[in-house]
């Protein structure tokens, strides 16, 4: 009887024991079954984000080949000037939006690439007599990198000579108008037409050279009025150009140019007119303090020009300048030149200029400058301008 109960009791324990164990067993594949579907859900979710990921991924791709091909830049800068001239007793006080440039530059690849850049002068270009201004395409060339040192450029560009004429947005210099040694004796701002190479020959030596169409000056010889700006330019006569700067000393920069034509009055007088252009400079900064110095210099062979004494033109300029932080910075420069510098007379001008320039932005900048000019002209007043780029 006894042997009866104990197997009967163990038979219920082992029979409750077997329904645990049932009850755990469907428990565990419940766990099982739900754990299946929760890692079928993140497949599923884990491949809708590569698929929103790989599209996201072409548009940006997509996006950012046609965004960056083009671009947009400009500069500008509106001017204020009132000068007496001490000789005849006159003022000039005038307001002039004086230029007006847009650029508009396309890569086509990592190695070739077009800029262009469209200049209005004096706001308003038309048939009428009084009116100053100008519609003038100041550089349309295509520029490739044949490799690492060497590169070419082909068509309308500004000339690889002085300080101002390739870098002259309004931002990058003192004063409200540009030194007038560089514009009367270089001329800035002074582009052509042709071809050109810049070769890197070594870490901070570079050298250019370049064959372009030439300035064609008339019967007074007046180098700047010689510009042609690529506009029907006679060509009869090349000029043929050559730079070499120097940069590899921290804040130094030193170059050179030389320039040759073989008839600077393109055959439209009765003797031709040989002449070679050198101009040099050095800008050297030292933690805020900056020096610029320039000369430059036209020889002409030409018994007219002779006569007139501007078989030589040459002047000089010298510039400090103290930065005292990025908003404000002061300037004093002195300019000396002479179109007439072959006659011997006393035919040199003279200018000081000193005032202080106020960036509002990197880009955005206001101007003011005292402006003495003495030699064979006399005159005083002050500027005031304001300038941007973008």
């Amino acid at each position: 009887m006894k042997k009866t109960l104990l197997a009967t009791a163990l038979l219920g324990l082992f029979a409750s024991h077997q329904a645990m164990a049932s009850e755990e067993t469907q428990e565990l594949r419940k766990i099982i079954a739900q754990q299946q579907k929760v890692l079928k859900d993140l497949e599923k979710r884990l491949e809708a984000t590569e698929q929103r990921v790989e599209q996201t991924a072409d548009v940006v791709e997509a996006s950012a080949s046609t965004k960056s091909a083009t671009n947009i830049g400009g500069y500008g800068e509106l001017h204020y000037n009132n000068i007496h001239n001490n000789l005849n007793d006159t003022d000039k006080k005038e307001m002039d939006f004086h230029r007006f440039v847009l650029f508009f530059g396309h890569e086509f690849n990592d190695k070739t690439r077009f800029f262009s850049e469209l200049e209005v002068e004096h706001v308003i270009a038309s048939h009428k007599e009084e009116d100053a201004g100008e519609v003038e395409l100041e550089q349309a060339y295509i520029e490739h990198d044949f490799s690492d040192s060497l590169t070419g450029k082909a068509g309308l560009f500004l000339m690889p000579v002085g300080i101002m004429n390739e870098t002259h947005e309004p931002p990058a210099f003192y004063g409200v108008e540009r030194n007038p040694v560089e514009k009367n004796i270089l001329p800035v701002t002074w582009w052509e037409g042709g071809l050109a190479l810049n070769v890197k020959a070594a870490p901070g030596l570079a050298f250019d050279a370049a064959v372009t169409s030439g300035l064609k000056v008339g019967e007074d010889f007046k180098v700047r009025g010689g510009r042609q700006k690529v506009s029907e330019a006679a060509a009869e006569d090349l000029a043929y150009t050559g730079r070499v700067k120097y940069t590899a000393v921290p804040g130094l920069e030193l170059a050179a140019t030389l320039q040759y034509q073989s008839d600077i009055a393109q055959s439209s007088l009765a003797d031709s007119a040989s002449a070679t252009l050198f101009s040099a400079h050095a800008i050297y900064s030292i933690q805020n303090f900056t020096v610029k110095a320039l000369y430059a210099q036209w020889d002409i062979d030409n018994a007219a020009a002779e006569a007139l004494g501007r078989d030589k033109q040459k002047g000089f300029y010298i510039e400090p300048a103290y930065r005292f932080n990025e908003k404000v910075g002061i300037f004093a420069r002195y300019n000396e030149w002479d179109n007439e510098a072959g006659n011997g007379n006393d035919t040199e001008v003279t200018q000081t200029n000193f005032g202080v320039n106020y960036w509002l932005h990197e880009n955005v900048v206001f101007k003011a400058d005292y402006e003495i000019v003495g030699g064979a002209k006399d005159a005083d007043g002050f500027n005031l301008g304001v300038g941007y780029q973008f």
